[in-house]
């Protein structure tokens, strides 16, 4: 018989007996639940008891989509690598708020969706399907995106391979200052 997978919940009381402070779940800052074991598979109501969350990581489980982020009101960074997820509809209730988010090493391969996250400044999606420049346009709706991580999808790696990787990327997304960990160089227009 296969594991149950472990709830929000569950995770969310595992760490409050891990704060030496006391600090409950509902009022910190930060909030860990990655690698749990067995596996959260499911971001599931629980969550919307982060109200004071700024930062929370899901990563290293087994999570298949984005939900339930209503309830945090003050997310600025969402850490959800090394998960199953394969689309980035979910994300609206954060849209406002989210500064960050950490998506390495999942499914994604269509970035429908990610146009809701206006304060999105860094988006660390290395290691995931994005194979089309249809798909990567998506990301100039982002107005505030100065840092992609985006080694290891198929579109990085044949257009790396061809040597124009960085110079068609930075074309397509004006305002980008970091390209998978280097500044981006600019030509000053005259």
């Amino acid at each position: 018989m296969a594991n149950k997978g472990t709830t929000i919940k569950e995770a969310l009381s595992k760490w409050e007996t891990k704060q030496e402070d006391g600090c409950k779940a509902c009022d910190a800052k930060e909030v860990k639940l990655y690698a749990q074991i067995p596996s959260i598979e499911k971001m599931d109501a629980s969550l919307s008891t982060l109200a004071c969350c700024e930062k929370l990581s899901l990563s290293t489980n087994q999570i298949e989509k984005i939900a339930n982020l209503n309830g945090l009101k003050n997310l600025k960074i969402l850490s959800l690598g090394r998960n199953n997820i394969k689309s980035l509809t979910g994300l609206e209730a954060v849209g406002d708020t989210l500064e960050e988010l950490w998506i390495s090493y999942n499914n994604i391969e269509k970035l429908k969706g990610i146009n809701v996250l206006k304060k999105l400044k860094v988006l660390y999606m290395s290691n995931n399907s994005v194979k089309d420049w249809g798909e990567f346009g998506k990301l100039a709706d982002l107005p505030s995106l100065v840092e992609l991580l985006f080694v290891g999808n198929p579109l990085e790696e044949k257009h790396s391979g061809e040597g124009d990787w960085r110079d068609l990327a930075s074309k397509k997304l004006s305002k980008l200052k970091k390209l998978d960990g280097v500044p981006v160089i600019r030509e000053e227009e005259d």
